[in-house]
């Protein structure tokens, strides 16, 4: 794939205490090495403890700070006003308020492993998107309740949306593939902040004052992956505006668990993950949390690796958990 000239944005990732802050050690470490000319600032947004968090959330370990920095990443502290421990999903929202304003962003999930050059991905800022790596996890539609095209359109209608033109044409009524739906693995847009109090509004109200056909619908933990497609959809993105193959691909990874990662990942992840998580520094910060120590270090992934075809992997992602927890492989 031919390089383009690198153009300037900024990535953001949530770090906080606990297994966050050990991904973004990896995040950062694969970004540096697999796209060292990503010409952008790296900022680790940082919850800070108050009356949302009443368990301090921010990164432990002077250790882990400073090798973040070294790594190139900035960690910047938020205030969770409106989510918080009850929600931590939420940080994704408020963590873009503490992003420069007006500057171009893309926000990942902490679990993603960079693969090659973000500066060859053709990001258009100005129409939104999110990932489409995804299962039909909302809305859980229910015998005598409404289908999905009513549970959508009052959404759609709630927000004073165009309905319609948020449908994919290829795939039939009441199928779920037809509705915009996202996973909030990564997301981008010309301005953090505009971005940001759209996502927020738009959560708050479908938290606080859902239509009635949202009565039966649970929106822990699916609550910013319901009001993201609404916030795309009204800033002009879409399915459509990411060509495919870069993100979730080949320039991004969005891994969710190291036993996920081993079990149905290609070669090359599991090389990069090895790679750039073998430096002795590294090495020292990672083998302080239980999941990679035995996963990347001591072979428990190769051994879960070992459980699965992937050329013939189970479709649902519950059924790859339940092999690797029957084998005692299972770790977060």
């Amino acid at each position: 794939m031919a390089a383009r000239e690198q153009f300037p944005f900024n990535i953001v990732i949530v770090g906080q205490g606990g297994r966050l802050q050990y991904e973004a050690v990896i995040f950062a470490a694969s970004l540096r090495t697999q796209s060292p000319r990503f010409g952008g600032k790296l900022f680790v947004a940082e919850p800070q403890k108050g009356s949302r968090w009443p368990k301090d959330p921010t990164i432990r370990g002077d250790e882990t700070r400073q090798l973040l920095n070294d790594l190139g990443a900035e960690i910047i502290p938020f205030e969770s006003k409106h989510f918080g421990q009850d929600y931590p999903q939420g940080n994704k929202i408020e963590a873009l308020f503490a992003l420069p304003k007006g500057e171009p962003f893309v926000f990942f999930d902490t679990d993603t492993l960079v693969l090659d050059d973000l500066g060859q991905v053709p990001f258009d800022f100005s129409r939104p998107s999110a990932s489409l790596k995804r299962e039909n996890t909302w809305p859980e539609i229910q015998l005598y309740g409404p289908g999905y095209t009513a549970t959508w359109k009052s959404l759609y209608d709630k927000f004073d949306l165009d309905f319609e033109s948020s449908l994919d044409p290829e795939y039939p009524d009441e199928f779920w593939r037809r509705y915009l739906y996202f996973n909030a693995g990564f997301f981008y847009y010309k301005c953090p902040h505009q971005f940001g109090q759209k996502f927020l509004d738009y959560a708050l109200t479908i938290r606080n004052d859902p239509p009635k056909e949202l009565v039966c619908q649970s929106f822990d933990p699916w609550l910013d992956q319901v009001a993201l497609p609404l916030v795309i959809h009204a800033l002009g993105g879409g399915r459509d505006a990411l060509p495919s193959g870069y993100l979730d691909g080949d320039t991004t990874c969005h891994y969710r668990m190291l036993p996920l990662l081993y079990a149905r990942e290609t070669d090359r992840v599991i090389n990069v993950l090895e790679e750039v998580t073998s430096p002795n520094r590294i090495k020292k910060i990672l083998k302080n949390y239980d999941a990679m120590k035995f996963m990347i270090y001591h072979g428990r992934g190769r051994k879960v690796r070992d459980l699965f075809d992937r050329n013939n992997l189970p479709r649902k992602e519950q059924a790859i958990r339940n092999t690797i927890k029957r084998n005692g492989f299972w770790m977060r």
